[in-house]
């Protein structure tokens, strides 16, 4: 029978506003009405993740309190445009946050598991912010850590950077995972962007990296779609923003949205179609703000098989070698 597995996975943009919020709890809605059990991945509040980088590049040099406070700031301001307390399990986050980082300035250095363990603050104190709104709105919600559910891949003779920052993750169907969450008495929500090594440490998937942890949650699950809401309805036949008679792409076929990714459009980082490809999910690009439009939808029959052009990608100023 078809999975009752929908994987939503919502970017920064998404989950900054409380009118996107609104929404968010709108299509979650939506979903338990259709009788799909839906497994919500966000990311951190936008332009949280530069703040914290900004931080690490400040960390030792001065005390990035300022920084530190505005982050603090951001979140508080964001639960009381959607009309909660500033949850205390943001506040515990915030708490070691800062312990972290004047830690730092101790060791007189940032190691890159460091880097790993400040940047996934981010994605924890957001999602522990929206964990609490969905619960303010009636549904019951259970945070889940996504460091117990992905696992970095081991890589033989890749340098540590890559294996701390830019990790690939495990996403074979995986039964203990469902029957986990299928247990959980409401929704589950979780993070983009992080997962864990095998000695259990905090481990990024890199930039971007949270459509590519929507595609490893969909493939474990076995989900009959992985939905990715962002800021623009869609894949476009070209930037909407330079060129203005850009087409919406209502269907691609993997390969097609792979290259367009690949190429530069931000819709989708590119490393998210290959477990989507492997194991036949549907993925379905929708706009937060603008839930009713119909987006784009990428499987392994869309298109048709007439040749035609489906997107252009300008790059100003590439040498290509």
């Amino acid at each position: 029978e078809e999975s009752p597995w929908v994987v939503l996975k919502f970017g920064g943009t998404s989950v900054s506003s409380a009118a996107n919020w609104r929404n968010i709890a709108g299509i979650v809605r939506a979903r338990l009405a259709q009788d799909l059990r839906p497994l919500i991945v966000h990311s951190a509040l936008s332009g949280i993740t530069d703040r914290l980088e900004a931080i690490l590049a400040t960390a030792l040099t001065g005390a990035p309190t300022a920084l530190l406070d505005e982050i603090e700031q951001r979140h508080a301001t964001l639960a009381a445009e959607l009309g909660i307390a500033l949850p205390q399990a943001v506040a515990r986050r915030v708490a070691e946050l800062r312990q972290t980082v004047a830690g730092l300035a101790l060791v007189g250095e940032v190691s890159d598991r460091m880097r790993a363990r400040v940047l996934a603050s981010g994605e924890l104190m957001a999602t522990e912010l929206g964990a609490a709104y969905l619960r303010a709105c009636g549904l019951a919600v259970e945070w889940i850590d996504a460091r117990t559910a992905l696992r970095a891949e081991e890589r033989t003779g890749r340098h540590e950077k890559a294996s701390m920052l830019s990790v690939t993750c495990d996403f074979a169907p995986d039964a203990n995972l469902r029957e986990r969450l299928a247990a959980l008495p409401g929704i589950a929500l979780t993070q983009g962007f992080i997962a864990s090594d095998q000695a259990g440490e905090t481990v990024l998937l890199g930039r971007g990296g949270s459509d590519t942890s929507g595609a490893y949650f969909a493939a474990k699950l076995a989900a009959r779609r992985l939905e990715i809401w962002t800021d623009v309805p869609g894949m476009f036949s070209a930037d909407p923003r330079s060129i203005p008679g850009a087409r919406l792409l209502t269907a691609l076929h993997y390969d097609e949205a792979q290259e367009i990714a690949s190429n530069g459009a931000k819709v989708l980082h590119p490393r998210c179609i290959l477990p989507l490809r492997q194991y036949a999910i549907p993925l379905h690009v929708h706009a937060t703000q603008t839930p009713d439009l119909a987006g784009t939808v990428i499987t392994a029959s869309a298109g048709e098989s007439a040749a035609q052009v489906k997107a252009i990608c300008v790059k100003k100023n590439i040498t290509l070698v």
